[in-house]
């Protein structure tokens, strides 16, 4: 099969056929992956079929790969199950946090630098990711909000997101919500190469200074605003699909899917680079 590559919007995505398996686990074919997350910040690489062991590799030459804490595969602790069944996923129950926008480890010291996820089974009914461009959406703020924003600091919290997903979870959930740290990353995320986007989404809790009305007026602002369809794109998954995405500088969200749907994807995730004070 011939590679054929395409855009998918102006804003984000490139979506890429022909290429399956132990053909991505190729420095030359990272290389080219690293270009086109710089461009286009989400990478589709369709019906790629790759399995753990080169889901692992391909990881590795794009980064150092987050051994993940708990609930990762026997032979690839690298690898994460993303699924709503308990029988797949140790975190199964948490996982309905993912139909809210979101960027991978915002609970982390350093939130992740970039995730790749592939579809193991695909969902009977929903199950789409969602994805915004949060370089996209900071390059289109006007300059005075730039500046507005450039010294300010945002609590991320577990809790959070969990809130929104279990409005009705009982006080022992609650609890054990508050158990996972919450963290402080600043608004504008600056790269070492001079590149900022916004970081925002259903983890961002509190903005530090602000109060609680303030904070929430602008945090849902902002995400509103960074989650435009000028800015985003909607991936409709086919079996085998491996995406890539650059991390902190593209949201994601699950629309919503059930356990019975069967959906059930792997994912890795790279070690993050802190943000340029």
């Amino acid at each position: 099969m011939p590679v054929t590559t395409h855009p998918i919007s102006p804003e984000v995505g490139l979506e890429i056929t022909g290429l399956t398996g132990r053909q991505l686990a190729d420095p030359a074919m990272a290389a080219d992956t690293r270009k086109y997350l710089d461009q286009y910040g989400v990478v589709v690489y369709r019906e790629a079929h790759i399995d753990d062991a080169d889901l692992v590799a391909v990881s590795r030459l794009l980064g150092e790969v987050v051994v993940a804490p708990m609930g990762g595969e026997k032979d690839h602790p690298e690898v994460s199950a993303i699924s709503l069944d308990p029988s797949q996923s140790a975190l199964a129950a948490y996982r309905a946090g993912t139909f809210f926008w979101h960027i991978d480890g915002a609970n982390d010291l350093v939130p992740q630098k970039a995730t790749l996820l592939t579809a193991l089974e695909v969902a009977t009914e929903g199950g789409d990711t969602e994805f915004a461009n949060l370089y996209a959406a900071y390059e289109g703020l006007p300059a005075e909000e730039k500046a507005r924003y450039a010294g300010l600091r945002v609590v991320h919290s577990f809790a959070a997101t969990q809130r929104l997903a279990h409005p009705d979870a009982s006080p022992r959930m609650r609890t054990s919500w508050g158990k996972v740290p919450s963290r402080e990353h600043p608004l504008v995320w600056t790269r070492s190469n001079g590149r900022r986007s916004l970081l925002v989404g259903a983890t961002a809790e509190q903005v530090v200074g602000l109060s609680e009305a303030e904070s929430r007026e602008l945090l849902d602002r902002l995400l509103a605003w960074a989650t435009q369809p000028r800015f985003s794109l909607r991936h409709h998954w086919h079996h085998g699909d491996l995406v890539i995405w650059d991390n902190t500088g593209i949201l994601h969200r699950a629309q919503p899917y059930t356990a019975e749907s069967r959906r059930l994807m792997h994912r890795t995730t790279l070690v993050g680079e802190e943000a340029v004070a």
